[in-house]
């Protein structure tokens, strides 16, 4: 008797977990990826700074760096993401899986200068994106952000 209950109990605990765990397959992962306005970000060009404004997420983590801005469905023109490394290197491991929007990726020296650009990447792409730039920052936007506003290698980005 006592192993009848023992075996009852465990099917009801089993089928529990497997409905919360279909519930979760139907979850939205957008819901966990709100933007995060950590510091201001503006570019200076020949020695004035842009009167365009962007609020930036940080991904530090290796997990936000992972991560980035997969799942997002959206983000507002003013707004972007950078990722922050320990060293200045090459970077050829970044690719748009799970990335609904287009984005223009500028790649930063040490000094927060432009060292390289790849515009306009194709959502959902697991491509890879190429830099040999030494960079130890990327910055992700919307996608013809760097044309709208005229940028180009050399000019630099301050944070706020």
């Amino acid at each position: 008797m006592k192993l009848l209950k023992l075996v009852l109990v465990l099917n009801l605990t089993l089928f529990i977990m497997s409905c919360q765990s279909k519930q979760n397959q139907n979850r939205d992962l957008t819901q966990d990826f709100e933007f995060k306005n950590d510091t201001l970000l503006r570019f200076i060009q020949d020695k004035d700074t842009l009167t365009t404004r962007f609020e930036i997420e940080l991904a530090e983590s290796d997990y936000e760096k992972e991560t980035g801005l997969m799942h997002r469905k959206e983000m507002k023109p003013d707004q972007g993401m950078l990722f922050i490394y320990d060293i200045e290197a090459t970077r050829p491991s970044f690719y748009m899986k799970n990335t609904h929007i287009p984005l223009d990726l500028i790649y930063l020296g040490k000094h927060m200068k432009i060292v390289d650009f790849y515009l306009n990447t194709i959502p959902f792409s697991e491509e890879l994106i190429p830099s040999e730039a030494l960079s130890r920052y990327v910055l992700e936007v919307n996608a013809v952000s760097v044309n709208q506003l005229k940028l180009n290698e050399g000019d630099q980005v301050i944070l706020n």
